[in-house]
């Protein structure tokens, strides 16, 4: 059964619709306020809220900024009977899913709550669906040709089917979430989720709630209850990327996590217990913040049981040659281009160029290059990068920091200088890039 908060500041109104809508099977429950509907919510869990947008004390816009804090809220369908486009610009928004103007037909509004509902289930898995994706157009072979890379795959083999941690070390962009799917892949858990977090993106205040979930009041915007990633991975794989950056006031009960299985939800005394395995990743020097203080040496050799270090893609040049043709073939088939190769001349290009953003950068260079193409085979025209112009016998070719300094500029012209926009293009992330720019002196 769809449960149902209405809030609403008009008596006949929550009563007509508590009626009517409980005949259609929901279970309704009604409030007179913004304040009131709120501490309804943090006692009771419901899947779509009907929100008045006028209404005295706080209205119904105050009440969605609330409640968009909470990542497990309700889905809200905004109603109101003193309609504007910018009342309905401002509730979209702030989180509304739809925006209905009164006087509404009962049996359309019925529809548009089974919508909501539906929507709201699906947002919920969206983003694990989309890992999946992801996942699932990836290679679960290495493309390598270079020795130290056959070398990890032999690693990746080995372990995999244990349950140990594993630490992945290297650059931003040399393919870490990779080697932690492939691992995935090839271990016992292979049927199980593999769930991903990026622990830069979040927030200090958000993450442990994200890994961990949350009761309802556990803190001033959780209006519901939130089942963490932990939860969702049980049987499976937990990948927690960037793990050089978790706060460190998170760090033990990580650590306690990756002892026992046992963890605790924000606000709760109740101990949960799963089976996960944890993977993790990070692109900075873990035993160097270890001495600085800024992340525990126990939680350091207790992911670090098992470790794989990815050299950059500019000390593995052999698999250049077998990458570049892999994303030519992937970019060509998702295009619709009848592309047959690459040519020598931007073979040699492609060989010379020092890849800052490493694999990534390489993939982001290789679709571009479709696009542009307009013959059967890639020529040094159709590269995005410093040099492509150039063959060895045009012209003496300038150094790897030369290039990859001029490749870095023509970026952020292209990029309008906005560096954040210039770091996806180039593949890597922001941190990075001001390394590079302070490194060569650009402002």
């Amino acid at each position: 059964m769809i449960r149902v908060l209405v809030i609403d500041d008009e008596e006949p109104m929550r009563r007509l619709l508590r009626k009517e809508l409980t005949r259609k099977g929901f279970s309704v429950e009604v409030a007179s306020d913004g304040q009131a509907g709120l501490d309804i919510l943090k006692n009771t869990i419901f899947d779509v809220i009907l929100l008045d947008i006028v209404m005295p004390g706080m209205d119904g816009i105050e009440v969605m900024k609330k409640l968009r804090r909470d990542p497990a809220s309700p889905v809200i369908l905004v109603l109101t009977g003193k309609a504007t486009v910018e009342t309905a610009v401002d509730a979209m928004k702030n989180g509304a899913y739809d925006y209905l103007t009164k006087p509404y037909k009962l049996d359309e509004l019925a529809i548009v709550i089974n919508r909501a509902y539906e929507y709201g289930r699906l947002s919920i898995k969206n983003q694990l669906l989309q890992q999946e994706l992801v996942r699932i157009e990836s290679p679960f072979e290495f493309i390598c040709d270079s020795q130290p890379m056959k070398e990890i795959l032999g690693l990746i083999r080995k372990t995999a089917p244990t349950d140990s941690p594993v630490l992945i070390q290297g650059e931003s962009g040399t393919g870490k979430e990779l080697i932690a799917n492939t691992i995935w892949h090839h271990s016992k858990r292979g049927t199980s989720p593999f769930i991903a977090l990026n622990c830069a993106t979040l927030s200090e205040n958000l993450i442990e709630s994200e890994i961990f979930g949350h009761e309802k009041g556990s803190f001033t915007s959780a209006y519901q209850t939130k089942h963490g990633i932990v939860e969702v991975a049980d049987k499976g794989t937990l990948f927690l990327d960037e793990i050089g950056e978790m706060p460190l006031g998170l760090q033990p009960k990580l650590l306690r996590f990756l002892d026992s299985g046992e963890f605790r939800r924000v606000g709760s005394n109740r101990t949960f217990k799963v089976d996960v395995r944890v993977l993790a990743a990070t692109n900075r020097d873990l035993l160097a913040l270890v001495r600085a203080g800024s992340f525990r040496e126990d939680l350091y050799y207790r992911l670090n049981v098992i470790a794989i270090t990815i050299p950059p893609l500019r000390e593995r040049r052999e698999d250049v040659p077998a990458l570049a043709g892999y994303f030519l073939k992937k970019y060509s088939r998702k295009l619709s281009k009848d592309i047959k190769g690459i040519s020598l001349e931007a073979g040699d290009v492609l060989n010379a160029y020092p890849w800052p953003g490493n694999v990534r950068e390489l993939e982001n260079v290789m679709e571009r290059a479709v696009i542009l193409c307009d013959s059967r085979s890639i020529l040094p025209a159709d590269l995005s990068i410093a040099g492509a112009g150039l063959t060895a016998a045009s012209k003496e070719q300038p150094s790897l920091e030369e290039m990859e300094r001029d490749y870095i500029l023509k970026v952020l012209k292209q990029a309008g200088g906005n560096q954040s926009k210039a770091s996806q293009m180039l593949g890597i992330d922001r941190k990075t890039l001001y390394h590079k720019l302070k490194k060569y002196g650009i402002h």
